[in-house]
């Protein structure tokens, strides 16, 4: 995982925690993507995922 990344989700978990009610949805989406590309960079680093396409 890179330092941008894992800053960008220390960032989008402390704005949830002080969002108001209407802009949590979107904070929400955007700290799910950043997690899901975490796991995609973990998984191919440990093997499990190719970056490769499968042709």
């Amino acid at each position: 995982m890179t330092n941008e990344l894992d800053r960008t989700i220390v960032e989008l978990q402390a704005e949830l925690r002080n969002a108001h009610p209407d802009e949590r949805r979107q904070i929400e989406a955007e700290l799910d993507l950043a997690l899901a590309e975490c796991e995609v960079l973990a998984a191919e680093q440990e093997g499990r995922l190719s970056a490769e396409p499968p042709f």
